[in-house]
């Protein structure tokens, strides 16, 4: 038998200098059948190691039965086991040096067995029968930068949770944690409902401790085992796309966790395989982006999820870290230049261009967003443009400088208003999400209710008007789950959202409300046809810190597709308020805050067609000015000639006087509110 087992050298080569992007198709766990016997054909990378065995429970865990053979100097190894079958639990067995063995668990393993075990599972990936193609092709014709895009992130563990005897609080039984198929027949059709476009998933990729939310991963090829097997996560993608919610994955190709059966010393404690070097914030390793294995496994592990699972975008975390040489390097001492004598990482900088260029030149429509949190410039622009090629970028400015708003206290908010307005200054060099994520809601920070001042009836007006600014301002939206119930508590990794709070009336109106905006915002496309430039959004007054108001107009590709939105947010209201109107034209209102089925005062509303009023002012014309003397002086000659030929009547001497004819409209402003006019006319 031919010890390359049906891999291509080929692929082999590919994989060795970089240029593979589907190792999963060779690497790992395999069924097949050779010489007329099934079994599983395994394949790893383990270069510079003395032997590599592979043992299961397909062989009672015996240690010696299986050794792997070198695929030439490749450092690829790859064996046959005859009788191996689907649902086999295997590890791989590293002899570094004579009598020294290290146990890992597969790092192109597609499915893992449930934590606290770590052994990977041989699993069939290859045969589920699909029943999206209709979204995969709109996808692939549409421009997604002309879409709304409003966005639930979900953390899987704790979106809801099955009652389960437990341990302590913090222990979360397997029992407890919804099944894929579960969270697609509920949450898939609560976020239809709720009027969001788009599920973005907390890493769904195998990691062992629930503490770290899936952020430092053993298993990059494999759904987490919380919830089920790997074609269960492929009935959830399929369920999501015929339902036409879009699926993000959040993933993580910074950092991986130093767990001993995980990717860590794969070949020794004194070597390094896949890890640069150690990740002083969070006690992870980075991933070595100048070695070509490594990018293979990367860049085949991104076009993997969108293959095999159909995902619609990926969020990269943790893009700041990568671009960084030095990021969270305190110790002058350790820290690290460039070839250039900068810190910027070239090879991360390379490694992203390389991901975004194949994301988009493989999968029309489907779109990449990075968390950076830093002033790096062109984040979102091409790579010929020196930029780093993302689609979109989270707008961590906006969220910071709007929440720390919100907190300020009513009486104080006059002196913060440059928070709200600032974010329009750079709102259109980067094409941004804003996000309200879980980030914002953990580690003491408080739930984004808890951080609006004032009573209960104020904290929800604000947590509405909150939301309305957001979804009026221009860029994709994005809110983490319990943001729409108006939840108390901070975000809890280990329990469900405190859906329980809806047989309250002020939290299940916070929910209503929710729906009515999200769904308004899918309708009208002012909101979002134009969200990534000025052509969209036009400023009418926004320099009104002393009333706490804000004024902009919102349009589409169609002029005269625009919406007026008001923002108010003091605790005063204001009756017959003046704006300022293009021209002679009507509003309508759409949408009010402060409706009552909202928990609204319901005592603020615009009921009539709103017609612009007329005021005609008088004014002299400023005299012109000319920095040229000669052609002032020539000016002045001719107009001399003009006079004395009889040429201008004397009346005409008098300073010319001009008409404006200024247009408003008068509207009604609810308290700690907001007021969204359709224009329904134009004359």
């Amino acid at each position: 038998m031919d010890r390359y087992l049906g891999i291509s050298k080929e692929q082999v080569y590919l994989y060795n200098t970089g240029k593979d992007y589907n190792c999963y198709r060779f690497l790992g766990a395999h069924l097949c059948t050779f010489d007329g016997t099934d079994g599983v054909r395994f394949a790893l990378w383990a270069p510079d190691v003395k032997s590599v065995r592979v043992t299961g429970s397909f062989c009672g865990w015996q240690t010696d039965k299986y050794f792997m053979l070198p695929l030439d100097n490749s450092g690829i190894w790859a064996c046959f086991v005859a009788g191996a079958k689907e649902g086999d639990e295997y590890k791989y067995i590293i002899e570094i040096t004579e009598g020294d063995f290290h146990y890992k668990s597969d790092p192109v393993g597609f499915q893992c067995e449930m934590r606290p075990g770590t052994a990977s599972v041989v699993s069939k990936i290859f045969d589920y029968e699909w029943n999206d193609s209709k979204w995969i092709e709109e996808r692939r014709n549409s421009n997604h930068f002309e879409k709304p895009m409003n966005i639930y992130e979900v953390h899987a563990g704790s979106w809801k949770q099955h009652e389960a005897e437990r341990e302590g609080e913090m222990d979360v039984p397997p029992e407890a944690f919804y099944t894929y198929k579960e969270l697609a027949d509920e949450l898939i059709p609560y976020v239809k409902e709720m009027g969001y476009t788009h599920i973005e998933l907390l890493p769904v990729m195998e990691h062992p401790f629930d503490g770290s939310w899936g952020y430092q991963l053993t298993g990059f090829f494999a759904p987490t085992s919380r919830h089920g097997s790997p074609k269960d996560f492929m009935y959830f993608m399929d369920q999501a796309h015929q339902n036409g919610i879009g699926v993000i994955l959040d993933w993580v190709p910074g950092h991986f966790c130093m767990d001993e059966h995980g990717l860590g010393r794969f070949n020794g404690m004194d070597k390094k395989v896949y890890e640069d070097k150690y990740h002083p914030q969070w006690g992870t390793y980075t991933f070595d982006f100048s070695r070509d294995e490594v990018r293979s496994f990367l860049l085949s592990n991104a076009i993997y999820w969108l293959e095999m699972y159909h995902a619609d975008g990926i969020r990269v975390d943790g893009v700041t870290s990568m671009l960084y040489l030095n990021f969270g390097v305190e110790d002058s001492s350790q820290k690290r230049t460039n070839k250039y004598g900068g810190e910027d990482n070239l090879d991360a900088i390379s490694f992203l261009r390389e991901f975004n260029g194949l994301v988009g030149t493989l999968f029309p429509g489907v779109f990449t967003a990075a968390e950076e949190s830093s002033s790096w410039p062109m984040v979102t622009k091409p790579p010929v443009q020196g930029g780093l090629g993302f689609h979109y970028k989270w707008d961590m400015g906006w969220m910071n400088d709007t929440l720390k708003y919100c907190k300020t206290d009513f009486p104080f908010r006059p002196w913060s208003h440059n928070l709200l307005t600032f974010s329009m200054m750079y709102a259109f060099s980067e094409n941004f999400i804003l996000p309200l994520s879980h980030d914002e809601v953990v580690h003491g920070k408080a739930s984004l209710i808890q951080r609006q001042p004032g009573d209960q009836w104020r904290q929800f007006a604000g947590l509405r008007l909150l939301a309305l600014y957001q979804m009026t301002h221009p860029g994709g939206k994005l809110n983490f789950m319990g943001n729409e119930i108006g939840q108390y508590i901070e975000w809890r990794y280990y329990e469900g959202i405190e859906f329980k709070l809806l047989k309250y009336p002020a939290h299940d109106g916070h929910k209503a409300y929710m729906k009515a905006l999200n769904n308004l915002y899918i309708k009208e496309s002012a909101l979002w046809e134009v969200g990534f430039s000025w052509d969209g959004f036009h400023w009418i007054d926004a320099d009104n810190n002393e009333q706490c108001i804000l004024i902009y107009e919102r349009t589409g590709k169609d002029k005269d597709n625009s919406l007026l939105i008001i923002i108010n947010f003091n605790t005063d209201d204001y009756f017959n308020y003046k704006i300022p109107v293009d021209g002679p034209c009507s509003y309508e209102e759409i949408f009010n805050t402060d409706t009552p089925d909202y928990g609204g005062s319901g005592g603020h509303f615009n009921k009539d067609i709103i017609e612009a009023d007329k005021e005609i002012i008088e004014i002299e014309k400023p005299k012109e000015k000319d920095d040229d003397k000669e052609n002032q002086v020539l000016k002045e000659e001719i107009r001399a000639k003009e006079e004395n030929s009889g040429k201008i009547k004397e009346e005409d001497k008098e300073e010319e006087k001009e008409i404006i004819r200024k247009y408003s409209i008068s509207v009604t402003i609810p308290p700690i509110g907001g007021v969204i006019f359709r224009k329904t006319k134009k004359g």
